[in-house]
């Protein structure tokens, strides 16, 4: 808008605007797997794998995830959303490791618990302190059984749990009201209507002595392996106070969604603390030991009983309460709330686990009873071995396999807007005679255009050090360069012969022959002729048309951006000014497309069409409330039209694909 410094009139032109139809991101990709640590079945947007590490852990023998994360990453991927799997048995699933916290008559009062389920929190152990701050004095006479004078209200606030005292006696009270003019103390609030429950009069001590004042606050400090990790300060046990131990140290929240320039989550707390009680009385101070660190115990893995349902969840009842959707809405149904995700894949359904190492204790050396040492230090928590105690997944069975990668194939379909990564069971990417032909057995349980396959494994150096190499999935990595492809080219460019990083060999080496055999067959071989590349672009669909996994993607952009720019038509007059509105629209978004190749053809005409008018919006049509544009596209392929039919029936907008059009190009 014009800055205008003089006074006066002036006339602005203003055009009418076309709607402009918005950039779909469509290299954002989605991965559901096991992990050390993070929330179970929650939705984390992560954009490096430093991120993934602090949410997630790090890599891991019992799951394949954290290797597809860092191969995402090293072939260009920018963010992914990630969701952690694990049983939750009530008696044998994935446990948080804590402690729990009492107050001097034994009613427990918190717990504080590792911040996400796992035998990693019992590598944790915390130290509470008690402080009393800030202290202030009640000169004798200058108060009353409702508040007390002092001679500073610095840092005490509204819901400050504060000790009294007196020669030989002691009361606990709550502030209810701060009067910083006044330097008064509330112990009774003069709005009653802004009462707390804790609201008790002065009674007990000689308003006509002077009264010592303490306010009580906790100090948490937080060690990983004997090493301080994190230190909170300045806690109160009061619910009302904005320093409660529980909100203050709390679990995180996560989005289902990033907008444009929100910044992502921040890495969880090491902890967390929660309320086990909530009396109406004022609270009592915390028992707690009088020296030492209390280590947190009682952690579970959930692996061990993981099972297909971990993985796929539950359809979701629109009665169901909000636990039976926690409980439903698991794995793959969990990944599928984020609109965003384009690509997905679930790398651990075909975990071979490999356990952690157990290391041995370290042995301090002989001391020398003739030097004069310093005695040891205290015993205080129990260390934490790395590697005992941790639970394997099992090895699922082809038909588990195949029913989740089937549930990952089902929820591309029914969103219509991402794409499914698979790779074949370990069994047919080892390196020997059966490898190629169960490779061949798996690809025929599918026939879906929302999915392509890669074959063989991978080989990547192990980040445990366990081994010198182990083999993993290939979704990681050409998610990745589906990823790379998208953001340097487009989604029209098949993510192909590009070479790939963070790998060191195939667990299978395919020649030409082999190679024939797979391609016609839509099995995306990744060769090593050339250096490590996919060399192959193609869909599990039988369909000759939905051939090619660039053509399948660009239509499904087109429709996911092309339904979010049409949703103002609902309640347009059904005129030939909307329609054209629609055109100018539509039209605009294709020539766009064109212009950076994504559709073939020497001119615009060659490459696209779009149909509204009269011609298919008759009058009867108009008058049921129907209005319909017709696109045709020819992909940069050997390729006939697509057709795309956006109609708006009452008060909704609708997007089909009606195939092929028998068009020349």
């Amino acid at each position: 808008m014009a800055e205008y410094l003089t006074p006066g009139s002036y006339i602005e032109r203003v055009d009418a605007s076309v709607p402009r139809i918005p950039g779909v991101r469509t290299d954002i990709a989605g991965f559901v797997g096991i992990a050390r640590s993070g929330p179970l079945d929650t939705p984390v947007p992560v954009e490096s794998f430093r991120q993934f590490v602090s949410h997630f852990g790090g890599y891991t023998g019992a799951g394949y995830l954290a290797y597809a994360v860092q191969a995402f990453f090293a072939n260009g991927g920018r963010r992914c959303w990630v969701v952690r799997v694990a049983s939750k048995d009530p008696l044998a699933g994935a446990r948080a490791a804590g402690v729990q916290l009492a107050d001097g008559g034994g009613t427990p009062v918190w717990r504080i618990a590792a911040s996400s389920p796992g035998v990693w929190g019992e590598e944790l152990s915390v130290r509470i302190r008690e402080v009393f701050s800030p202290q202030a004095v009640g000169p004798a006479g200058q108060g009353s059984a409702q508040y007390t004078t002092v001679n500073s209200v610095t840092g005490f606030s509204r819901g400050s749990l504060v000790r009294l005292r007196q020669a030989g006696v002691e009361l606990w009270r709550v502030v209810s009201h701060v009067d910083p003019h006044e330097r008064r103390l509330f112990w009774r609030h003069p709005d009653a209507e802004q009462a707390l429950r804790y609201d008790r009069a002065l009674v007990g001590l000689d308003l006509g002595a002077d009264i010592f004042v303490d306010a009580l606050i906790y100090e948490v400090l937080v060690f990983r392996q004997a090493r301080l990790l994190a230190r909170f300060a300045g806690l109160t046990l009061v619910p009302e106070h904005t320093h409660y131990g529980p909100g203050v140290v709390a679990a995180p929240r996560y989005p289902l969604g990033i907008e444009a320039g929100q910044a992502l989550p921040q890495a969880p707390l090491p902890i967390v603390i929660e309320a086990l009680s909530d009396v109406d009385g004022i609270p009592a101070a915390l028992s707690l030991p009088a020296d030492g660190d209390l280590a947190l115990r009682g952690s579970g893995d959930g692996l061990a009983l993981l099972s297909v349902n971990d993985f796929v969840g539950e359809p979701v009842d629109v009665a169901d309460s909000d636990a039976v959707k926690a409980r439903k809405l698991r794995g793959i149904r969990a990944l599928g709330q984020v609109d965003e995700v384009a690509v997905v894949s679930v790398p651990d359904i075909l975990i071979r686990p490999d356990p952690e190492p157990a290391y041995e204790p370290v042995v301090p050396p002989p001391v020398n009873p003739c030097i004069d040492c310093p005695p040891p230090p205290a015993p205080t928590a129990a260390p934490f071995q790395p590697g005992l105690g941790t639970e394997l997944p099992p090895v699922f069975s082809d038909e588990h396999i195949y029913r989740v990668q089937a549930a990952l194939v089902d929820l591309c379909e029914r969103r219509r807007d991402c794409f499914a990564l698979l790779d074949v069971p370990f069994s047919a990417a080892r390196d020997d005679a059966a490898g190629l032909g169960a490779a061949q057995a798996w690809r025929r349980r599918f026939d879906t255009y929302y999915a392509a396959l890669y074959y063989p494994w991978l080989r990547v150096v192990e980040p445990r050090g366990t081994a010198p190499m182990r083999a993993v999935p290939a979704c990681g990595h050409v998610a990745g360069q589906f990823a790379l492809h998208d953001l340097e080219t487009g989604v029209h460019k098949a993510a192909a012969n590009r070479a790939l990083r963070w790998l060191q060999d195939v667990t299978i080496e395919l020649d030409h022959a082999e190679h024939g055999v797979l391609n016609p067959l839509g099995i995306n071989a990744i060769r090593s002729d050339r250096g490590l590349r996919i060399m192959g672009a193609r869909t599990l669909s039988s369909d000759p048309d939905w051939r090619y996994v660039n053509v399948r993607r660009l239509v499904m952009m087109m429709r996911k951006a092309i339904e979010i720019a049409t949703q103002w038509a609902a309640f347009e007059p059904n005129d030939y000014r909307t329609r054209s509105r629609i055109t100018l629209t539509l039209n605009s978004f294709l020539y766009a497309l064109w212009q950076r190749g994504a559709l073939r053809g020497d001119a615009a005409e060659q490459a696209f069409f779009v149909l509204c008018n009269e011609d298919n919006n008759p009058p009867e049509q108009r008058a049921n409330g129907w209005l319909v544009a017709e696109l045709g596209i020819a992909p940069s392929v050997p390729f006939e039209f697509v057709v795309l039919r956006v109609g708006r029936q009452g008060d909704s907008v609708e997007i089909a694909e009606s195939g092929r059009l028998a068009r020349a190009a």
